[in-house]
């Protein structure tokens, strides 16, 4: 897997599994970073540290290149990610949408189809 590609790159598409691993990965670093906040003493009044403010910032993106990737092999765009701006629904939506639902078959404008390859 190129880990450099999943997380950086906003082109093509990735199937259910790759950004799994990708949000996975993701969440490890969030849990390392929890620790060493806690290490540390870096934690705030909120209950959150500064590296876990920092971390958080900087997970955006490579998180928005997950979900654009995924967005595509569904045959998408990649502005559909901004439905997680809506209450409730929105993050259930991009959760089923996304984690749970085939992409759509061969090849798309896109790109080809991940499964394939």
């Amino acid at each position: 897997m190129d880990w450099k590609y999943l997380f950086t790159s906003f082109e093509g598409r990735i199937g259910r599994q790759q950004m799994w691993m990708g949000i996975i990965v993701l969440i490890a670093i969030s849990i390392v970073v929890a620790v060493l906040d806690m290490i540390l003493g870096t934690r705030t009044e909120s209950g959150m540290g500064i590296l876990g403010l920092i971390y958080s910032i900087a997970a955006i993106y490579p998180s928005i290149a997950l979900y654009a990737k995924r967005w595509h092999d569904r045959g998408k765009s990649g502005w559909w990610s901004l439905i997680i701006l809506v209450p409730i629904i929105g993050g259930l939506w991009l959760l089923i949408e996304l984690g749970f639902l085939k992409g759509t078959d061969g090849p798309n404008q896109y790109g080809p189809d991940p499964l394939a390859a």
